[in-house]
């Protein structure tokens, strides 16, 4: 098994986002290697914690993951070399002894006169001051970054506070990236051992007994033991989604099993025969139970078909593994049943309970007496639901699901507040000729659209060669603030030229143009954003960059990790619809190869749309937006209430012919005997979805309760409106024309052969 080092990229390969973004990576290696180390502290001016600050940049600096680090203590200045066309870099803390009054200067030149290193290295508030620590581009999508973050990185820092008692915020995509990646770590353990003593404890309650409880615990254990071999097998990386999976397989284990070892007893207590009760058990039950998990299946492996690698993968193993689950059921509970004594009477108590024998009664009651009323809250609901399902918001954040109660997302904060942006947004700018760049006339588009981008709120500071030509020129001018601009047509030969050689001569901002001098880039952050406002601002860059930059004359691009997870996420939502149409369609198709009906598969479907619908209202009014993780309530929960429909239909067919077509008889007896066992499963499923309320990433904590919720509908779906429209309909359905002989037999009782 490994863990992913990589950031989960929604789209496909080859979708044009994709390859554009691509394209920058090839032009100027991995963007995402930036640490930030932030201090708002007016302490740290005072000689000790300085020099304990530029310590540790320089602690930093000797680990091999460390590529350079920027910090106050080490930063450089430029200035003009006399009798010459260049720039040198000078140390712009020169004093070996500092005293209060000295860094107070040092301070106040920072602020005040290097207007360069605004937003970089100081604030735009001028209040917090941080160090950047650049990592080498090789080892970010790698566990050496891991290792550097928590064995060394952390520890240094840590030691920083407690000599000095400043507190510092540390951010930058590759700490924030490590620290979540080992949150799911943790939590898959967590999980684990919840789903394990909720699900152990509700059976428990339902059946009481603890041999049927163990035996269930060790099939679906063996069940998450073969999803982490089967992950390892595929060379899979456990993410955010996949670490669902071995929970999930507990959790829809469990009702195998119940239904299973259920109609064991059922049919132990009415015959007594251990042979006959197995058979009729694999017989009867098995193929009902075959035909739900490979609905639930079907709605998880509608992900395969998104292009999308991260749903794709989750998609594969998921399905493989509730296929996997349902062989081990059925494998294991008759084999070992086989082995044990028949169940005493003490063990089947459970079946003559009053408060289940009163559900049953009043769920009866409500289909014979209370069909209006029932199709009424239906239609009532629905209408509802449709008006909620407006209200719902696509969410593109990053770090909206992210642990909020995490020390880490407290940053997060702390630097969208002090420095306006934690995410890149880069500007790929091809002029379509060598030395092209450094073209006064390319500079003043690149600044024209700098101080554009500098005025929305949403953008930090830009920062690009730009940068460096202004720089130059102040430097040229004996570090005069005011000459902090770019040079006019008169000074352009010799400031261009001191700025490309100071460009070679020392190395700063090299990563932003190009060895060929053609391309350049600018980058800017962005603060979290709402997708809608986000479509805005991207609609109006867009065509800043065409008024400014003529298509014949260059080709822009915008890219960066922002916009790809924003265009991801978009992605998702379209495909949303495709994934769930091929879940309801691909059940249709099984529903059809069982009945044989074209009318029961609209009546079959009906009680499983409704929760859906029901579930995204819910989401409208609640404020819970569409994103990647609540993507996948729709599919998850759809495969898994059809079911209690499959369960259902399956022995309402039987109860027709046994009892020579009569509808209402046979429409009753089903509900009897299928409704405590769905009645079971659904608040095993209910309380098993909710374990995922307990993490701490938001998306999982609202995918749990979704999915609960929606179950918990589905089953007062098929235990009330299913039957109602069973009888409501039932000259239309229910007759021996349109139930033919059904693809999938299911033996009845005089097939199976009494125990000899």
């Amino acid at each position: 098994m490994r863990f992913t080092y990589t950031e989960a990229n929604l789209l496909p390969d080859d979708h044009e986002i994709n390859v554009e973004y691509n394209q920058f990576l090839d032009t100027f290696g991995e963007e995402g290697n930036l640490i930030v180390l932030g201090v708002k502290d007016s302490s740290l001016f005072t000689p000790k914690n300085f020099k304990a600050w530029t310590s540790l940049s320089a602690r930093l600096k000797t680990f091999e993951a460390v590529d350079i680090t920027l910090s106050v203590g080490e930063l450089q200045k430029l200035q003009k070399i006399k009798d010459s066309s260049s720039f040198a870099l000078v140390p712009f803390v020169q004093d070996s002894i500092l005293s209060e009054e000295i860094l107070e200067n040092y301070r106040y030149e920072l602020f005040n006169k290097l207007p360069f290193y605004k937003g970089l290295v100081y604030s735009p508030n001028k209040m917090g001051v941080r160090t950047a620590v650049y990592l080498k581009k090789d080892i970010v999508n790698t566990a050496l970054r891991r290792d550097f973050i928590v064995n060394d990185l952390i520890p240094a820092i840590d030691s920083f506070e407690d000599d000095t008692g400043i507190t510092v915020h540390t951010s930058g995509m590759p700490y924030i990236r490590t620290l979540n990646a080992q949150n799911i770590i943790d939590e898959i353990g967590m999980f684990i051992g919840a789903a394990l003593l909720v699900t152990s404890l509700i059976f428990f309650f339902f059946f009481r007994s603890f041999r049927a409880t163990i035996i269930s615990m060790v099939t679906v254990l063996i069940g998450v033991m073969w999803a982490f071999g089967i992950l390892g097998l595929l060379r899979y990386e456990i993410t955010v989604l996949t670490a669902l999976i071995p929970p999930l397989i507990i959790v829809i284990g469990i009702p195998n099993c119940i239904f299973l070892i259920n109609k064991y007893q059922q049919e132990i207590k009415l015959h007594g025969n251990q042979a006959k009760s197995l058979q009729r058990v694999i017989a009867k039950v098995g193929n009902a139970t075959l035909m739900t998990n490979v609905t639930t299946a079907s709605g998880f492996a509608t992900f395969i078909l998104t292009n999308s690698k991260l749903l794709s993968e989750f998609g594969i193993v998921a399905s493989i593994n509730i296929i996997c689950i349902f062989l081990l059921s059925l494998f294991i509970i008759p084999i070992v049943y086989s082995y044990m004594k028949v169940p005493k009477t003490k063990h089947l108590k459970h079946l003559n309970k009053r408060w289940i024998g009163s559900f049953v009664d009043w769920m009866e009651r409500m289909v014979r007496e209370h069909r209006i009323a029932i199709f009424i809250a239906s239609i009532v609901l629905l209408c509802g639901s449709i008006i909620g399902m407006y209200n719902i918001k696509i969410s593109g954040s990053i770090i909206e699901d992210m642990p909020q109660s995490e020390p880490f997302f407290a940053d997060i904060k702390f630097f969208e507040e002090e420095y306006e942006g934690i995410m890149p947004l880069e500007i790929l700018v091809d002029t379509k000729r060598k030395k092209g760049v450094m073209k006064l006339a390319t500079l003043k588009r690149m600044d024209e659209l700098q101080e554009y981008l500098e005025e929305i709120p949403e953008f930090s500071k830009p920062l690009s060669v730009v940068d460096l030509v202004k720089y130059s020129k102040q430097a040229y001018y004996n570090g005069n603030p005011e000459y902090y601009q770019l040079p006019n047509s008169q000074e352009r030969t010799f400031i261009l030229s001191y700025a490309k050689n100071s460009a070679k001569n020392t190395n700063l901002l090299s990563s932003y143009v190009d060895t060929t001098g053609q391309y350049a880039r600018i980058t800017t952050f962005m603060k979290d954003t709402e997708t809608e406002r986000y479509d805005r601002l991207e609609e109006d860059v867009k065509a800043k960059i065409e008024k400014i930059f003529p298509s014949e004359r260059y080709n822009v691009t915008l890219t960066g990790k922002a916009l790809v997870f924003q265009k991801g996420t978009k992605y998702l939502v379209t495909n949303l619809v495709i994934s769930l149409s091929l879940a309801i369609l691909l059940i249709a198709l099984f529903m059809a190869w069982m009945f044989r009906s074209v009318k029961m598969i609209l009546v079959s479907l009906l009680p499983n749309l409704l929760p859906l619908i029901i579930t995204a209202g819910l989401m409208g009014f609640l404020g819970v937006p569409i994103k990647p993780s609540t993507i996948l309530v729709f599919s998850i929960a759809f495969g898994i209430s059809v079911d209690d429909t499959i369960h259902f239909l399956a022995k309402y067919r039987q109860e027709l012919i046994a009892n020579n077509w009569k509808i209402k008889k046979s429409v009753y007896a089903a509900l009897r005997e299928t409704g405590v066992s769905m009645f079971y499963t659904s608040i095993v499923l209910f309380f098993g979805f909710s374990v995922f309320t307990i993490s701490s990433f938001g998306g999982t904590v609202a995918l749990g309760a979704l999915v609960s919720i929606t179950l918990v509908f589905a089953m007062l779906a098929n235990l009330l409106l299913l039957p109602a429209l069973l009888l409501s309909l039932e000259k239309e359905i229910a007759n021996k024309k349109t139930f033919k002989k059904p693809a999938l037999q299911i033996l009845e009782a005089e097939d199976v052969p009494d125990e000899k």
